[in-house]
């Protein structure tokens, strides 16, 4: 795989993994050039992560799941994303919820008319009501949570889905200020943990990529503050102003890679990482980042 070296003229070359770690001389300008070492795959990784420039296409019109296609640069596709919706379980568990919420509320009526409760405006009544309220929409939200199931992400090699690739897993059921998610690879070995932050969100949608012993590898977020807010308020022209996504070295601030979404028919989206050509971020955790910024962000 090439080695891609930038010198301070602005001019860039591929350079063969030979001349990883050696100096060379900038053909424009003549300058010293420092060439980086050469990336070494990730231990035990698949040689389909073995690049840095990955096409996230999703199928529309998919009823049970959110899938995708990952390709290459030349358009040939690599992996098999699926993300299932239990359309099914989710009813179900809506029934549940509703069934639940009547049910514990007849159960305090019925005990209110047994204790002779009123709706008046005493103290104990009062409180009565707002313990019944508290605990039918409780007993509801929590069988209904029960009942549902975890959105899990696998990746496929091919559309056949006989060979698991990658699992994102979510942690809980319900995400109520933060959501946690596991990547995993085919061996079930945690590569990484992605967290984001609802409150966060509101203003600029933003990931977290931790290693597995919870030590910051990057941060994944909007490029730009002000469109964020204009495509989260604007929504007819959401569709209109674009908003990449960038990783950023949480020590150094530089730049390792982008997301970047491509106006095409099939609505495309890029994922390139060439600006970490020492592979800090494992390319397996770089496109599970990137399918969870797509099916988690609800683009």
């Amino acid at each position: 795989m090439a080695i891609r070296v930038m010198c301070e003229c602005g001019a860039t070359y591929d350079l063969k993994d030979e001349f990883g770690g050696k100096t060379g001389q900038c053909p424009q300008c003549g300058a010293v050039i420092q060439v980086p070492a050469a990336p070494t795959p990730s231990e035990g990784a698949d040689p389909i992560f073995d690049r840095d420039k990955f096409l996230l296409r999703q199928k529309h019109l998919a009823i049970t799941s959110q899938k995708y296609y990952v390709h290459d640069e030349d358009g040939n596709p690599i992996l098999y994303v699926e993300r299932p919706h239990h359309l099914l379980r989710t009813l179900l568990a809506v029934l549940a919820a509703i069934a639940t919420t009547a049910a514990v509320g007849l159960f305090f009526a019925v005990l209110g008319a047994l204790l002779g409760v009123t709706g008046e405006a005493s103290a104990l009544e009062m409180m009565f009501v707002v313990l019944a309220v508290l605990g039918t929409v409780a007993a509801g939200f929590a069988v209904g949570v029960l009942c549902i199931k975890k959105r899990h992400v696998t990746l496929y090699r091919d559309d056949t889905k006989q060979e698991r690739l990658l699992d994102i897993l979510q942690h809980r059921k319900f995400h109520f200020l933060t959501g946690t998610y596991t990547v995993r690879d085919a061996d079930e070995k945690p590569l990484a943990i992605l967290r984001k932050h609802y409150i966060y969100n509101i203003f600029r949608k933003r990931w977290y990529c931790h290693k597995p012993d919870w030590q910051l590898l990057c941060t994944v977020k909007e490029d730009s503050l002000i469109l964020s807010l204009l495509r989260r308020y604007l929504r007819p022209l959401s569709a209109l102003l674009r908003t990449n996504f960038i990783f950023t070295d949480p020590q150094t601030g530089d730049v390792l890679g982008e997301f970047n979404r491509k106006f095409t028919i099939l609505d495309r989206y890029v994922l390139d990482m060439s600006a970490d050509p020492t592979r800090k971020i494992d390319r397996r955790v770089a496109v599970a980042v990137g399918v969870m910024l797509d099916t988690g962000e609800k683009r």
